[in-house]
C-alpha cells in the first residue's frame, strides 16, 4: 500500500468500520446490564476488563476482555474482504475507537485487549509471541501492565522478522498509543507503587 492509496474509499471505509466496532464499550454495557451501574464510577474509572474485575464479577471481566478483543478481530476480518489496505485501516480504526469512543466523550480504555484482537486477525504467530512474553513477565514479576507494555513493544519487531513490515508499522503506531494510555502505570512502575497481580487492596 502506497501513500496515495491511503485516501481511497475502501481504506476510509475500513477505518470507519473499525472505529464503529472499536468504540463499542463492552465493559460499560455489560456492567450496566448486570445491574452494577457505571463501571467508570469505581476503581480507575476505566471501561476495560481490569476495572470490570474490580466489581468482583470475574465472568463479566472475562466477557469484557473477549468483547474488546473480538471487536478488533472482526473489524479486520470484515475489511479484509476489500483488501489489505482496508484491513490495516480497520485495525487502526478499531484501536482508536476503543481508546477514544465518541459515545463516551472520547474517554475509552487502554487498548490491550483490542491490540490483541487486531493482532489475532493479522498474525496468530505474532500473537503467540505476545502471549509468551506477557505470560513470562507476568509470572516472573507479577506486573500485568509491565508485561503488556513489553509484549506490545516486541510485537513490531516480531512482525518485521516474520516478513510483514506494513503490519509492523501499524503495530508500532498502536504500541505507541498503548504506551501513552499507560502513562499513569509507567509512573507508578517507576515509583514502585504499581499494583501487582493478585495483590489485595
Amino acid at each position: 500500500m502506497t501513500l496515495p492509496d491511503l485516501a481511497t474509499p475502501a481504506v476510509l471505509g475500513g477505518l470507519a468500520l473499525g472505529y464503529a466496532l472499536g468504540s463499542i464499550p463492552f465493559g460499560l454495557i455489560l456492567t450496566r446490564f448486570a445491574g452494577l451501574g457505571d463501571v467508570r464510577a469505581i476503581g480507575s474509572g476505566n471501561i476495560g476488563a481490569t476495572n470490570v474485575l474490580r466489581t468482583g464479577r470475574k465472568g463479566l471481566a472475562a466477557a469484557t476482555l473477549l468483547g474488546d478483543a473480538l471487536k478488533g478481530t472482526a473489524a479486520v476480518l470484515i475489511a479484509r474482504q476489500l483488501g489489505e489496505g482496508p484491513a490495516l485501516a480497520a485495525g487502526l480504526g478499531a484501536f482508536l475507537g476503543h481508546l477514544f469512543p465518541v459515545w463516551l466523550g472520547f474517554k475509552g480504555g487502554k487498548g490491550v485487549a483490542t491490540f490483541i484482537g487486531v493482532l489475532l486477525a493479522f498474525s496468530p504467530p505474532a500473537l503467540a509471541a505476545f502471549a509468551a512474553i506477557w505470560l513470562g513477565l507476568a509470572f516472573a514479576l507479577k506486573y500485568s501492565s509491565l508485561a503488556a507494555l513489553a509484549a506490545s513493544a516486541a510485537t513490531p519487531l516480531v512482525l518485521w522478522a516474520l516478513g510483514t513490515p506494513t503490519q509492523a508499522v501499524l503495530f508500532l503506531l498502536l504500541g505507541l498509543l498503548l504506551w501513552w494510555k499507560h502513562a499513569p502505570n509507567i509512573r507508578r512502575l517507576a515509583a514502585g507503587t504499581e499494583g501487582r497481580i493478585g495483590q489485595k487492596g
